[in-house]
């Protein structure tokens, strides 16, 4: 059984838009779908109860962001297999089925990510790298556009037209066994809160990786993908809240021996680029 799991905050026309494709290009498979709803202000949860009445809704009462949101989703989820799904997606064919279909075929795999293309019908680039001081560094520094091997954050030479395995996939969709989930913690809630917005997902791929679970990148399947509709009704509060997830993930996972003596310093050209692009300072967010 396939689990689609989807946290929206006043999304209430795109997550329409989702919900109305999943329906008509549903998997071959049983499958349910669970919303969870952060206190949106624009209707979405009325939306989805009279327009969805076979969606699984679920209303947080505040906005709890993303993390907290799908660990309640994950939390109800009954599938052996658990998609988490951006609102702002849709499918124009059969792309939920060949992508359980393509993971059903490769065992050796934990999790799967597909192809994403923009509305003007592009792919997006949505396949990063773990991120540490070393790669960062490399990048402010420009080494990597002098040796591009040394890209291995931004993965700029990715090729989004080959099936491959891939460090970790934007969040947007993502296919997960629910075996492999079980290797990292409690499947009910695999994402960790203290990354409320961002790198909840790197953090997660990032143990699944350390579990020695592989994610598989196949570009057979396409999920359309508006992109940042959500964040993007605060975009100053969560520049900074970007800014310092990724803080919290390198203290979390690469803060060992002498680690620390580069964290400082980049730590302070992380919040100075941080205050640049938001023009000021902002709290982040804040539940």
């Amino acid at each position: 059984m396939l689990s689609v799991l989807i946290v929206s905050w006043n999304t209430r026309q795109l997550l329409s838009t989702c919900l109305r494709s999943i329906a008509q290009y549903p998997p071959d498979r049983k499958y349910e779908v669970i919303v969870v709803d952060n206190a949106s202000h624009d209707g979405s949860a009325e939306m989805v109860r009279t327009d969805f009445p076979w969606v699984r809704l679920v209303e947080a009462g505040k906005n709890l962001g993303y993390a907290a949101g799908n660990n309640l989703a994950f939390g109800l989820a009954t599938g052996d297999t658990l998609l988490t799904l951006n609102p702002d997606t849709e499918f124009r064919d059969r792309a939920l089925e060949a992508s359980c279909q393509r993971l059903d075929e490769a065992p050796d795999y934990g999790s799967l990510a597909i192809r994403q293309r923009g509305m003007d019908g592009n792919t997006q680039r949505s396949i990063r790298g773990f991120p540490t001081v070393l790669n960062l560094a490399a990048d402010l520094l420009g080494f990597t556009r002098l040796f591009p091997a040394a890209d291995t954050y931004f993965l700029r030479q990715f090729d989004y037209d080959q099936e491959q395995p891939c460090p970790q996939p934007m969040a947007t969709f993502t296919l997960f066994r629910r075996t492999a989930l079980a290797k990292v913690g409690a499947v009910e809630a695999p994402f960790d809160p203290q990354f409320p917005i961002f790198f909840n997902d790197v953090d997660l791929m990032y143990r699944l990786h350390l579990a020695g679970e592989k994610c598989l990148y196949f570009p057979e399947a396409t999920v359309w993908h508006h992109g940042g509709e959500g964040t993007r009704q605060v975009k100053k509060s969560m520049i900074w809240e970007s800014h310092r997830c990724l803080m919290r993930y390198l203290w979390k996972h690469h803060a060992g021996g002498l680690a620390p003596l580069a964290l400082f310093p980049l730590a302070l050209v992380v919040y100075l680029a941080a205050f640049v692009r938001a023009k000021g300072y902002h709290a982040g967010f804040q539940t």
